[in-house]
């Protein structure tokens, strides 16, 4: 009898301890997967706008404007390199392009939205130059959103060579009656292993203001997210420290869609039905 009693309250204390061993691992994955886990869809899409006032993004589009007035449609070609094709998109379907398209059908009702993903990786601003009249100019977009110069920064092929480059994109799109969004290159965790990278950051805004087009303010945003500190390193850049992954891309095209929407303006859009819907 006495060893029935010790066996059983030994049995008693192991299956004890058993349940606590595990009541106390549940609770641990619990608290962990509360602490890491991904925020609501409103409250990603809210942090993007993290210290928006410091990064305004508002420009005069009165191609797009008198497109959506004279005709209810609206084409955006994006040309760039790897981050306009989605390299790092995670998804296969959250490239900014693709984003955008479906934030600017959201908040412009009634209208015919079409983002045309004109991106190829490791393009250089001449590679693009070279392709705008087939890729941009063919197309007959209000807006081309130009993202360039990564490579330039990184391979530092001259300040002016990239000045001249800029200049006759420019033009072309200029001339075809496009609004043109030159995008500032991105901000990197690790970007002092490139010496000369602010100096062609000041290219870019120097050429911008000197011919008079928008420039999206993408350094300045992507810094104000990672000081945030409402995403985690991995949300915004991925393991090669260069490329954007799904977080940063639906946070730039948010910001794009913000400016575009305000650039455009409150008009009337006659949509398939006959019927004007205003903007917001």
């Amino acid at each position: 009898m006495v060893s029935n009693h010790h066996e059983s309250w030994r049995e008693r204390r192991a299956y004890c301890w058993t349940w606590r061993s595990a009541a106390a691992a549940l609770l641990v994955v619990a608290l962990n997967s509360s602490v890491h886990a991904a925020p609501t869809p409103a409250a990603a899409d809210a942090r993007c706008r993290a210290d928006a006032v410091k990064s305004p993004f508002q420009p005069n589009l009165p191609a797009a404007r008198k497109a959506l007035q004279e005709t209810g449609a609206l084409t955006v070609v994006a040309l760039g390199s790897s981050t306009t094709a989605g390299s790092g998109d995670r998804a296969g379907d959250k490239s900014y392009p693709a984003v955008l398209e479906a934030e600017l059908r959201r908040r412009l009702p009634g209208a015919e939205i079409k983002v045309i993903n004109k991106g190829v990786g490791g393009q250089s601003a001449y590679d693009m130059l070279l392709r705008m009249e087939a890729d941009v100019v063919a197309e007959k977009p209000a807006v081309v959103i130009w993202q360039t110069a990564i490579t330039e920064a990184i391979r530092d092929i001259g300040e002016e060579k990239l000045a001249k480059i800029l200049r006759k994109g420019i033009g072309i799109s200029r001339a075809a009656g496009i609004d043109m969004i030159l995008m500032d290159l991105p901000w990197l965790p690790r970007e002092g292993r490139y010496p000369h990278y602010d100096d062609y950051r000041a290219v870019m805004r120097k050429t911008a203001q000197e011919q008079g087009v928008a420039l999206f303010p993408r350094y300045a945003m992507m810094k104000g997210w990672s000081s945030s500190r409402q995403f985690t390193p991995e949300e915004l850049v991925g393991m090669d420290g260069l490329h954007l992954v799904d977080a940063g891309y639906r946070c730039m095209a948010l910001r794009l869609a913000d400016g575009i929407v305000a650039g455009v303006g409150t008009i009337k859009i006659e949509t398939a039905g006959g019927r004007a819907k205003p903007t917001n």
